[in-house]
């Protein structure tokens, strides 16, 4: 009986079948690895393209005076409703907008404000509504969760506790005279 046993263990052995398998999955990983953030890049990318391109249509149809009343809360539907990749947005998104001093060019230097949703209170943010060619700044951050938060890029990039990134997008225009 043992000297079977160590036929079959020396036949065992000598056999190459499954070498392939094992390079398999030594590599598996480190593939899905590239995958996994190869695709979360390229969904950040496109949200924060749709973020820009909603908030300069927006900003468009405000500064050509097409809104009869102008508050946080019609910008913030009126941007959700010009994109389509971002869950929650209404509740997930922060506008702040400031008139823009013609006589020296400050930028606003405070950081972004993105929604804190750890918070049920939220921090109120100025909403200016320009005079005739006034120079308006917009600053909108939107929090939205990553897909794979624990591989690739998700680790690298600054997160809340609920692992979502803010996506900020900023423009600015001229009030046209009506």
């Amino acid at each position: 009986m043992i000297a079977f046993l160590r036929r079959q263990i020396r036949a065992f052995r000598r056999k190459d079948d499954g070498t392939a398998s094992v390079e398999f999955v030594i590599i598996i990983p480190l593939l899905l690895g590239i995958f996994m953030a190869s695709f979360e890049s390229g969904m950040i990318m496109v949200r924060a393209i749709l973020l820009e391109q909603s908030v300069d249509r927006t900003m468009r149809v405000l500064r050509l005076g097409q809104f009869p009343v102008v508050d946080a809360d019609l910008l913030k539907t009126e941007i959700c409703s010009r994109t389509i990749v971002f869950p929650n947005c209404e509740q997930n998104i922060m506008i702040e907008m400031r008139r823009i001093s013609t006589t020296d060019w400050t930028m606003p230097s405070t950081p972004v404000t993105c929604v804190n949703r750890e918070e049920e209170v939220q921090p109120v943010l100025s909403l200016e509504i320009g005079q005739q060619n006034d120079v308006m700044f917009v600053r909108v951050c939107i929090m939205q969760d990553l897909m794979f938060p624990t591989t690739g890029i998700g680790l690298d990039l600054p997160q809340d506790s609920q692992g979502g990134i803010g996506l900020v997008a900023e423009t600015a225009f001229v009030t046209e005279p009506i």
